[in-house]
C-alpha cells in the first residue's frame, strides 16, 4: 500500500489503537504524531493501516463539558482569571487548546516552539508576557525496549521539559507561577522534582491534546485565595491520576465586588 505524508493511520501490531498522522517518511519507516494523543512514534510502513473518516474522533466539546459545573455569580461579583502562556511543540494542538481557552473566556498566549528550544527561551517569555499559567507540553514517548523509566534519557522529550521547567522556576517559585509540564508518556515524578505544580503521565499513558488546558484552565478559574480541589480537577481530564498529577496549590482568579 502507498503511504504518503499526511495520511491518517494506526499501527497493526498495537492493535489499531491510535490513530496518527504521517509528519515524515524516510525509507520504509514512518514518523507519526497523535492526532488526539500528544504521542510521537515511528512505525515500519507494512505495519501500518490507512484510517478513514474519523469525524468523530475529535472528542473536545465534550472535554468543554466537563466545566459545565463552574458557577459564578455574575449578580454581584465580577472574575478576573489568570493569564496563561502555553507553549506548544504541535500547531494542530495549540490552536485546538487556545480554542478551548477563548470558549472559558480566559486570557491565553500560544506560542509554538519546538521542545528543545523551550527552555532557552523561557527567561524571555515569562518576562514578556507575565503569565500566572505556563503551560509547557508538546510531544513524548516512553521507550519501554531502553527500560528503567527513572531513566530521563529512556524518553524523548521528558529532558527539554525538565530544563524548560527548571529554567520557570530560577525566575518564579510554586506560588507565583503555576507550571503544567508534560506530555505522552513523560517522567512525572522528575517533572514534579524539577517544579512543576503539575505534570503528565503517572502511570507512563498517553494523555489527551487537551488535558494540559483543561488542568491549565481548572487553575485559571479556581479563586486565588483558595486552594484547589486536586482530584476534581484531575478528573476533568481523559486519563483522570493515570495522565495527570500535581500538587495542592491556590488558584489564579481575583475575585471583585461590585460588579
Amino acid at each position: 500500500m502507498l503511504f504518503n505524508i499526511g495520511d491518517l493511520v494506526s499501527r497493526n501490531s498495537y492493535h489499531n489503537d491510535i490513530i496518527f498522522e504521517i509528519v515524515e517518511i524516510e525509507d520504509d519507516v514512518a514518523i507519526l504524531r497523535g492526532v488526539d494523543v500528544r504521542l510521537c512514534a515511528d512505525s515500519l510502513l507494512s505495519d501500518l493501516k490507512k484510517v478513514q473518516n474519523i469525524k468523530n474522533n475529535n472528542d473536545d466539546d465534550m472535554m468543554l463539558e466537563r466545566f459545565t459545573d463552574i458557577n459564578l455569580d455574575r449578580n454581584q461579583y465580577f472574575y478576573i482569571p489568570g493569564r496563561i502562556t502555553h507553549l506548544d511543540s504541535d500547531k494542530s494542538f495549540l490552536d485546538r487548546c487556545i480554542k478551548f481557552y477563548d470558549s472559558l473566556n480566559i486570557k491565553a498566549k500560544g506560542i509554538k516552539m519546538k521542545e528543545n528550544k523551550m527552555a532557552s527561551e523561557i527567561p524571555k517569555i515569562i518576562e514578556e508576557y507575565k503569565p500566572d499559567i505556563l503551560v509547557i507540553t508538546g510531544h513524548d514517548a516512553y521507550y519501554r525496549k531502553m527500560g528503567n523509566e527513572e531513566n530521563n534519557d529512556n524518553y524523548k522529550n521528558t529532558n527539554n521539559f525538565i530544563n524548560a521547567v527548571r529554567e520557570a522556576r530560577k525566575i518564579k517559585s510554586h506560588n507565583d507561577l503555576i507550571i503544567v509540564a508534560g506530555a505522552c508518556q513523560s517522567n512525572y515524578e522528575e517533572l514534579i522534582k524539577a517544579g512543576a505544580n503539575f505534570a503528565s503521565s503517572p502511570k507512563r499513558v498517553n494523555i489527551h491534546a487537551l488535558d494540559p488546558a483543561i488542568i491549565a484552565s481548572s487553575v485559571a478559574l479556581s479563586d486565588k485565595n483558595k486552594p484547589i480541589d486536586l482530584l476534581k480537577i484531575l478528573d476533568k481530564t481523559k486519563y483522570g491520576k493515570d495522565g495527570m498529577g500535581g500538587i495542592i496549590t491556590n488558584g489564579t482568579m481575583y475575585v471583585g465586588y461590585p460588579r
